[in-house]
């Protein structure tokens, strides 16, 4: 008899272990859910078309022509520049932010300046790996204005673990925007002055978020009050609206 008794003696005690096991797993994530925590990437809009992004203590400045002097000390890992006009481009500013290792990007164009800041000069299509960001320089042009194509400025795809920032400098509605379509998580594009244009850049990108940058104070209202409607209907992108100083967390 009690030989008869001991396969479901054995039987019970694996079904109790197995539930054990499953419930201990259903319950870790509760239990400990800094296991389950996403990444995050925090944009800043700095000032005109200034932005630190920041991603596990990384910070990755665009364009910081002006800084508040909280700032200052938030030294940079890399800077990227996208082309030489002086609300984009400051030698002072780029200095501030530079400690020992920082990568200084810059078109290969602005010759003086790579050789300046000891830069990596280039050109759209370019990449440079920072860690595991992948920094890839684009076409910047208008196609009308101060910003020639021939001049082959660059304004930067930001790859942070595939999600995918474009920081367009000041470049709007350019052909090369349909290489992008369907492939960018945050646009960074420039308002100021260009109307419609923002309009077909977002048709062409279809990004999921737009961020405007590059405007004056009470324009953005003017901006939105016009082409917002416009917008939806060409995108589904989610619009975020900062000031000046302020800052957006994605979980990613």
């Amino acid at each position: 008899m009690p030989s008869s008794t001991r396969p479901k003696v054995v039987g019970l005690v694996v079904i109790l272990i197995v539930v054990i096991a499953v419930s201990g797993y259903m319950l870790a994530p509760l239990l400990f859910p800094s296991q389950s925590e996403q990444d995050t990437v925090t944009i800043h809009l700095l000032y005109t078309a200034g932005v630190m992004i920041e991603y596990n203590n990384t910070r990755i400045y665009v364009d910081p022509w002006f800084l508040l002097d909280n700032y200052t000390t938030l030294l940079a890992d890399a800077i990227l520049i996208t082309h030489p006009h002086f609300d984009h481009y400051n030698e002072t500013f780029i200095n501030i932010l530079q400690k020992d290792d920082t990568v200084n990007v810059i078109p290969a164009s602005m010759s003086a300046e790579v050789a300046l800041h000891d830069a990596i000069g280039v050109v759209p299509g370019d990449v440079v790996q920072l860690g595991d960001i992948t920094v890839t320089a684009f076409h910047m042009y208008t196609l009308t204005g101060s910003h020639p194509r021939e001049a082959n400025w660059t304004s930067y795809l930001i790859d942070i673990n595939g999600f995918r920032i474009f920081h367009g400098g000041d470049a709007l509605n350019m052909f090369e925007y349909e290489q992008l379509t369907g492939l960018i998580d945050v646009a960074l594009l420039p308002i100021y002055g260009y109307g419609m244009t923002v309009v077909s850049s977002i048709e062409m990108i279809q990004p999921g978020y737009f961020i405007p940058t590059h405007f004056d104070e009470g324009y953005d209202d003017m901006f939105f009050t016009v082409y917002e409607d416009d917008i939806a209907s060409v995108s589904d992108c989610e619009i975020i609206r900062l000031e000046y100083w302020s800052s957006y967390a994605f979980e990613i």
